[in-house]
């Protein structure tokens, strides 16, 4: 799976999870000031992630997400 497919994944993840536009979705976004989540919503959206990759994330990995970017790249390393 390459990085492209990761992104399509977690970015139908997050419009689910946090209840937004796909379209709002990019690669650059920040999860808290562009995309509105809260810690709970990451907690949460990590997990979905996990369960639909079938991959563990560590805590301290999922904290360094500070934006899609972010999460695609270490994502794409696991897979």
């Amino acid at each position: 799976m390459d990085s492209k497919d990761v992104f399509e994944k977690v970015k139908a993840l997050i419009a689910e999870k946090l209840e937004i536009d796909e379209a709002k979705i990019t690669m650059n976004a920040s999860f808290r000031k562009d995309l509105g989540a809260d810690s709970l919503d990451t907690y949460e959206l990590v997990y979905a992630i996990e369960e639909e990759l079938g991959i563990s994330i560590p805590d301290e990995k999922a904290n360094e997400f500070e934006t899609v970017k972010d999460a695609v790249e270490f994502l794409s390393t696991q897979l």
